[in-house]
């Protein structure tokens, strides 16, 4: 296949996005680590690990041959976790196309990834290894977005972010569709901290959220800081305290634009993370109160290192890493963040946080 366009990593947003650029009758190839995957993509037309119940079209196909994947595209777009996605892209520094530059690449992962000068931004960290072709050039995209629903046609909007004018308009033309609407942004700072730091907050919010609908024991209904007394309204303090940490940090690390905060890349994607279904970070904060999933682990890096026992990837869970590391760095005052990250790291109970955090607010 002379596919135009490849997607390396094909979970469920990798495949979402793949899926949508191949129905306009494009060709894509899609990466994916797992042959059983490839398989389904290309035999049964379906990815029923990662995205089930989703027919694929016939214009998308897979390989497990990252480099076949990546040669002589017109266009790349990278959609593996945080966790792996430099390794990925040192798989491909020497693929011809990548090596003189003629491929556009594009970023849909949301996290920081981590470097001997400490969590750094995606499109800056990538650009240190890239061919010199890319500095300014990558476009980074994010949004209220999930798999699930951009798979099937929900009508979703996602930022376009870079610092290269013309490759912020090619990647928004090639994903655009009728469901889909996709906008331009110069903020590629402000963008991709908006995209990482939300998985933190939306840990926080589904704790909260599993509390609230718990039955609070022994304790007087209505007193503050009891889990009786929170609510929907609750939440909403917690979302709106989360808002702001996020542009503190954003304006910290290089954002470039307040505005970015209040669109769709900021509070849009932190509302749709923190409130939707489908949200692995929210589930994620659900059942450490649900299921007590943090008594299998010691701390954080007990939790990073055995990450694929939980049987699905919340970023925010390396994202509270990284964001702890930059609050002392920046000296920032950011207690839902920090909160979030003692409780990972087995430091505090999930109610005492709370406590904390509306004593704060008086």
């Amino acid at each position: 296949m002379n596919a135009q366009t490849a997607v390396l990593g094909a979970g469920a947003w990798g495949t979402a996005v793949a899926k949508v650029i191949a129905e306009k009758g494009k060709e894509v190839v899609i990466w994916c680590r797992e042959e059983e995957t490839g398989e389904d993509i290309n035999k049964r037309r379906q990815n029923p690990r990662f995205l089930p119940g989703v027919a694929l079209p016939e214009t998308l196909t897979a390989t497990t041959d990252i480099e076949e994947a990546a040669s002589g595209r017109e266009f790349l777009i990278l959609a593996v976790p945080s966790l792996y996605l430099l390794e990925t892209v040192k798989k491909i520094l020497l693929v011809p196309s990548i090596r003189e530059g003629e491929t556009a690449i594009a970023v849909i992962t949301k996290g920081f990834l981590s470097t001997p000068k400490g969590p750094r931004l995606l499109l800056e960290t990538l650009e240190d290894y890239l061919p010199g072709f890319y500095r300014q050039s990558l476009v980074y995209i994010a949004g209220p977005s999930h798999a699930e629903e951009v798979s099937r046609g929900k009508i979703t909007g996602l930022i376009a972010a870079s610092e290269s004018p013309k490759n912020s308009i090619r990647f928004r033309e090639l994903l655009k569709s009728g469901s889909l609407f996709v906008f331009s942004s110069f903020d590629v700072r402000g963008v991709q901290v908006a995209a990482a730091a939300k998985n933190v907050i939306a840990i926080a919010f589904g704790i909260l959220d599993a509390i609230k609908t718990t039955e609070a024991q022994g304790e007087e209904d209505g007193a503050p800081g009891n889990a009786s007394s929170f609510g929907d309204g609750t939440e909403s303090l917690l979302l709106a305290a989360g808002l702001n940490e996020i542009q503190i940090l954003g304006m910290a690390m290089g954002a470039t634009h307040s505005e970015t905060f209040t669109s769709i890349s900021g509070i849009g994607d932190l509302d749709v993370t923190c409130r939707s279904v489908f949200g692995r970070n929210r589930r994620f904060g659900k059942e450490i109160i649900e299921k007590k999933i943090l008594m299998s682990f010691k701390d954080l890096d007990d939790l990073l290192n055995r990450i694929n026992e939980i049987g699905y990837l919340p970023e925010g869970v390396a994202a509270a890493k990284h964001v702890k590391v930059l609050v002392d760095k920046y000296r920032l005052k950011m207690p839902v963040s920090v909160g979030l990250y003692h409780i990972l790291n087995r430091e505090i109970e999930p109610l005492d946080f709370l406590r904390n955090f509306l004593n704060g607010l008086g």
